[in-house]
């Protein structure tokens, strides 16, 4: 009997593509392509935001007039890209593609997945749409725009260590971008800017390059591996560790800013900005070493200060009393000095246990006082499943990103919820360990996990790197917020009668989010226009991240490194777009 081969996952995607094309311009035929709990996220490409619309009644609504109005047309498998395939996400199998489309601003990137229920008949399940580069203005193209003739140099004239000496000073002119905050965020960033050719100049209050990783606590290292923490057009090289040590990573920020050719400014505090509508500039006060005040004028402000950059630090009722040494787990270096003495931890994330962990380390005598239930997952394997895209052959890194940034929230939840009941079974015994001490456990909203821990409060877990163990052993101490009755000078009342000493407390309570400062530096109004920084919004989306703000020429990045990796070319590509009178900036 002849056997009909079924259609290759490059065939059903073609298939889609084409009823797809002829549909752009009917809604209601758009609807019948998508599964009722479809999605289509935009990166830039056809709303100029970034933006999630769920469900396919929605979609339709929104998706034939956004393509229409940015010109959308010739959807396609990206030949030039990894092909199509069949793949498990989140549960599902599916025929995931990606694809390559033109805009009346350049061309597009994005991926597609379709559902195999009926394979006849299709029915996609997600569509992300990506701005890629813009016509005449791609990476190379400016790159190309940049370079000097080989021929007729001048060779009585300056350099090129002389022409950026002489550019980082900005004398007579203003950078288009100003980029408060320097860590990896803030150096992304501009190194995506600068390959679209357009200027930007970082300014931190830090003495170096680098130091707000290398001034952290001594035996700090990342948590998730080297294979998804490069930084853009600059890898980390092949021999580096698998958890990138903070001082490597320190360095490695100060060799990439100087290779990059990124404009930095040390030891300068933004001090604040008022937005002239007239102009359309910022008048941006900076602060620099010598005291002096310097006042730059750039159409857009980008705020990298970090999702973990600013200290929080509650209020403790009593502490007050103590008597010893208070300090934030921002300001922790060393814990040599404090061998053989007891020392107090307050909080149970991944700082807490790194610098609880040091302090045993070094002889001391730790507690932790846990003051809210806590994720704990084993650094290996079980919180590197998250970022499974990353590992294995197959797709450039580059590819792996695009993947990476098309999951729409009700999508990536349904996949972290089967990551973390793998991840509590792989973990059983260090859990029970934990819950038989009194030690409180979570797992994330609904049992999602870590990953959308950090996306909506910065912390709140813990990797495993051995501490859970000291604390099962009773080598380190814990005891519940709600136990202590009160501080006293030398420690704490508890309130079953009983006393701790302590000569040192460490406020591992976390950090303030990257909006904390916004009525400070930029005032009420643009305060209340920009409304809430991180944290996901009513369309599933990273609130204000990445994309224009309620505020024109006022943007935001931070996040891990991954995170600022993917994004900070949409974000450049933002940019990019505005300064060439193609989108307004905000």
């Amino acid at each position: 009997m002849l056997q009909t081969a079924s259609p290759s996952a490059h065939q059903i995607a073609a298939v889609w593509l084409d009823r797809f094309n002829a549909a752009l311009g009917d809604p209601q035929a758009i609807a019948g392509l998508f599964r009722a709990d479809g999605h289509w996220r935009d990166l830039a490409a056809l709303t100029a935001r970034i933006v999630t619309h769920s469900g396919s009644r929605s979609v339709a609504e929104r998706l034939p007039a956004a393509a229409a109005a940015a010109g959308a047309r010739a959807f396609a498998v990206d030949a030039a890209r990894f092909p199509p395939r069949v793949v498990e996400r989140a549960g599902e199998d599916c025929v995931e593609a990606i694809l390559r489309f033109e805009t009346a601003i350049g061309v597009g990137a994005g991926v597609l997945r379709l559902t195999l229920a009926d394979a006849a008949v299709p029915m996609a399940w997600t569509l992300m749409t990506a701005l890629d580069h813009i016509a005449g203005h791609d990476e190379e193209t400016e790159r190309q725009a940049r370079e000097e003739p080989a021929f007729d140099r001048d060779f009585g004239g300056p350099n090129w260590r002389d022409k950026r000496q002489a550019a980082l000073r900005y004398i007579d002119r203003d950078p288009a971008v100003l980029i408060v905050g320097g860590g990896h965020a803030g150096v992304t960033a501009a190194a995506s800017l600068g390959a679209l050719g357009v200027e930007a100049l970082v300014v931190d209050r830090m003495a170096r390059v680098g130091d707000n990783w290398r001034l952290r606590y001594h035996g700090l290292k990342l948590h998730n591996q080297v294979v998804s923490n490069h930084l853009p057009y600059m890898p980390f090289p092949k021999t580096w560790p698998n958890y990138i040590p903070k001082d490597k990573i320190a360095n490695w920020l100060e060799l990439y800013v100087e290779a990059m050719e990124i404009d930095f400014w040390t030891q300068t505090s933004f001090e604040g900005a008022a937005y002239d509508r007239a102009t359309r500039r910022w008048n941006a006060s900076l602060r620099r070493v010598d005291g002096s005040t310097r006042v730059l004028h750039p159409r857009h402000l980008i705020m990298a200060t970090s999702v973990s950059g600013t200290a929080n630090i509650p209020e403790i009722p009593t502490i007050e009393r103590f008597a010893g040494t208070i300090v934030h787990s921002s300001r922790f270096t060393g814990a040599a000095e404090w061998h053989g003495k007891p020392v107090f931890v307050f909080g149970t994330g991944t700082s807490a246990h790194d610098i609880a962990q040091e302090l045993h380390g070094n002889g001391a005598h730790v507690t932790m006082v846990q003051r809210s239930p806590t994720l704990v997952v084993n650094v290996e394997p079980s919180a590197q499943l998250y970022d499974g895209i990353y590992y294995g052959d197959g797709p450039s890194r580059e590819d792996r990103d695009l993947i990476n940034t098309s999951f729409p929230l009700p999508v990536m939840k349904q996949a972290h919820k089967l990551l973390t009941a793998q991840a509590r079974a792989l973990d059983a015994e260090l859990l029970d360990g934990l819950e038989r001490i009194g030690f409180r456990l979570d797992f994330g909203e609904d049992g999602t996990g870590w990953p959308l821990k950090y996306r909506t409060r910065g912390g709140g877990y813990y990797f495993n790197v051995g501490c859970s163990e000291l604390l099962v052993r009773g080598e380190i101490k814990l005891i519940q917020y709600d136990d202590i009755a009160s501080f006293t000078p030398a420690g704490v009342a508890m309130k079953d009668g009983s006393a701790r000493d302590g000569g040192l407390v460490v406020l591992a309570t976390g950090y303030k989010g990257p909006d904390h400062l916004l009525h400070s530096l930029f005032g009420p109004e643009i305060a209340a226009s920009v409304g809430p920084v991180w944290g996901f919004d009513a369309a599933g989306e990273l609130a204000n991240m990445w994309t224009r703000t309620g505020q024109p020429g006022l943007w935001f990045t931070g996040g891990s490194f991954s995170q600022c990796r993917m994004y900070s070319r949409t974000l450049a590509m933002q940019i990019k777009a505005a300064e060439l009178g193609l989108h307004r900036a905000g």
